[in-house]
């Protein structure tokens, strides 16, 4: 009769980390030695039975699987809403540049600002002589200004660093921009038009609290300020 050798265990606590540094240098421990993948049993994270460890494993990689499937879909919403934002920046684009004239493309703007971007409110401040915006008769969407004004005070950061803001916006540029319609504004946009040489800027208010959400960045606010500044620039 033969007895199995069944080595002998000293009372002595092997460390964990050289438990894992063994086994990650090993991986085909396991196979030399199955029946411990039948014998381990681990808790279940649920407070449920204990399961053994191929089924954690399992459970792992089904975990996993769904993670990287809540990413895909992530990507690919923002990469349609991206391709979206392109095709109306690009429709935005054409429709100016098919009117002659700054008075027909200021008028093709706010239609355009309103219908292919769902905005609420908009006003475009542009930096000259304010004797020249009842002549553009553009109404409250229009506001000529000299540069020097002190009313562009609050802006003054916005066209020192030329980059487009949204989200929530300081009360007197708010006030400035929007008027008596400041209640209706849950959220903005306000984007330099001009670059390093501005020349004014564009507000946009959104009743909706995420619509201008700094979390979705700004490039197409930018690309937004490139084709006004150059439609008006050219008209």
């Amino acid at each position: 009769m033969t007895t199995q050798y069944k080595p002998r265990i000293e009372n002595t606590e092997i460390p964990e980390d050289a438990i894992c540094a063994y086994l990650e240098v090993r991986p085909e421990f396991f196979e030399r030695h199955p029946e411990l993948l039948d014998r381990l049993r681990l808790p279940h994270h649920t407070g449920g039975p204990a399961v053994s460890l191929i089924e954690r494993q399992m459970e792992q990689l089904r975990d996993r699987n769904l993670r990287l499937e809540r990413q895909l879909r992530e990507l690919v919403g923002i990469a349609r809403d991206n391709e979206s934002l392109v095709t109306r920046i690009h429709g935005l684009a054409l429709e100016l540049l098919g009117h002659d004239g700054l008075r027909e493309r200021l008028t093709v703007l706010e239609e355009q600002l309103r219908e292919r971007f769902s905005v609420d409110q908009a006003m475009l401040v542009l930096f000259g002589d304010p004797a020249t915006e009842q002549a553009l008769g553009q109404g409250r969407f229009l506001r000529v200004i000299s540069r020097d004004d002190p009313a562009l005070q609050p802006f003054a950061t916005l066209f020192e660093s030329g980059n487009p803001r949204c989200g929530q916006i300081r009360d007197a540029q708010r006030d400035f921009l929007f008027g008596e319609n400041t209640n209706e504004i849950g959220s903005a946009a306000l984007v330099p038009l001009g670059g390093r040489e501005p020349i004014g800027l564009l507000g946009l208010g959104s009743r909706e609290a995420e619509h201008f959400n700094p979390g979705k960045g700004t490039d197409f606010l930018r690309r937004i300020a490139e084709t006004v500044s150059a439609a008006i620039r050219l008209a």
